[in-house]
């Protein structure tokens, strides 16, 4: 009883010491600086040099601490965005594979576009995740087919168009053998019959070797 009486008291003292000048941290010193065999702590009290020089290391020691504390602190929440960004990500995309789509990847990300409170509950819900990724694959769908019309739509006028325009130009080359011609030319690229219908020299000679193919 009388030691814990005498750690107070040396404690109350070194504290009294070192609160003026770091009056911010000034109860984590004392602790640190109690770690020290009382005979050492008394003998500090008596010798200003010598506790000062003690202060003076505790506190670099305290500075140390509480940089590595923050720097841990701030490596966990940057670690903890990113890893529970890229395991919701993960997760999400193994249900989402389940199903089979062809579409896993895409599907994902657009689920993946809402508040991390609703993701959460995709991975808890298999109902509303199957709901939302049925909609996602109809949107998918949708957006596909719309792509391909458009694109088959100015295909098809495109071929249609070059074929009527190079076939009045071959008739009047070859009419009787116009159509199997022209019908060859328009395995051409796109950009080859432009061309041809730009120059006569080009589109005879073109002609000329399918007169030669159509007799072989």
């Amino acid at each position: 009883m009388d030691t814990e009486d005498n750690v107070e008291t040396l404690g109350e003292q070194l504290y009294t010491l070192i609160f003026p000048k770091y009056s911010e941290h000034a109860g984590k010193l004392t602790g640190m600086l109690l770690e020290l065999p009382a005979p050492v702590l008394s003998k500090m009290l008596q010798d200003e040099a010598m506790l000062a020089t003690a202060v003076e290391k505790a506190v670099e020691a305290l500075q140390v601490d509480l940089h590595q504390e923050s720097s841990k602190t701030t490596s966990k929440e940057e670690d903890d965005g990113s890893v529970s960004s890229d395991s919701l990500g993960e997760q999400l995309f193994d249900l989402v594979d389940v199903y089979n789509t062809g579409y896993s990847q895409k599907i994902t990300g657009m689920l993946l576009e809402q508040h991390k409170e609703a993701v959460l509950k995709l991975l808890s819900d298999p109902k509303q995740l199957e709901e939302q990724l049925n909609a996602a694959l109809k949107t998918l769908k949708q957006q596909r087919i719309g792509a391909t019309d458009v694109s088959d739509t100015s295909d098809t006028e495109d071929t249609e168009g070059l074929g009527e325009k190079l076939f009045l130009r071959v008739q009047e080359l070859d009419q009787l053998h116009a159509h199997e011609i022209t019908g060859m030319l328009l395995e051409l690229d796109s950009d080859v019959l432009h061309q041809l219908l730009r120059e006569r020299t080009m589109l005879e000679t073109a002609v000329h070797k399918a007169q030669t193919a159509l007799r072989t």
